[in-house]
């Protein structure tokens, strides 16, 4: 019987060391430490998925503007959409992401969007998801 070793991220393997802080800010001091790579792997792909483009200083394309689909119509040709400029952004940003599966959904009465997005890492075949919502104000 093979048995096959766990690949394990060669920055996991300095427990103590931090690698970023978690989102959001409101630990009892402000900033909670991050130690794992899945951990900031997580946190970078959030933080992607609720920045708009020309947001960030010198680097005005990163980011998806998902908050701007809030105010489209949702209909299968802008889940389509969404689920399409997820994968082309993840692709060209996360390299080291295989993305599992994408799901838009949309409640209209209360103008929600909700984006699940599961995904696994490539050299460890860890995976994680996430569940974001976008609410529209006003």
């Amino acid at each position: 019987m093979a048995y096959q070793a766990k690949n394990i991220n060669v920055i996991d393997l300095k427990p103590s060391t931090a690698l970023g802080v978690s989102m959001p800010f409101n630990y009892p001091s402000v900033f909670k430490s991050i130690y794992t790579s899945k951990d900031q792997i997580k946190i970078n792909l959030i933080n992607y998925l609720l920045t708009n483009k020309n947001e960030r200083v010198f680097y005005p394309e990163f980011g998806l503007n998902l908050r701007s689909k809030l105010f489209e119509p949702i209909v299968s040709d802008t889940e389509e959409d969404i689920k399409q400029t997820i994968v082309n952004g993840i692709a060209m940003n996360f390299p080291n992401i295989i993305i599992n599966k994408i799901k838009i959904t949309a409640d209209a009465d209360s103008h929600l969007l909700y984006v699940f997005f599961s995904y696994s890492i490539k050299n460890t075949q860890e995976a994680d998801d996430i569940l974001l919502s976008f609410a529209q104000n006003g």
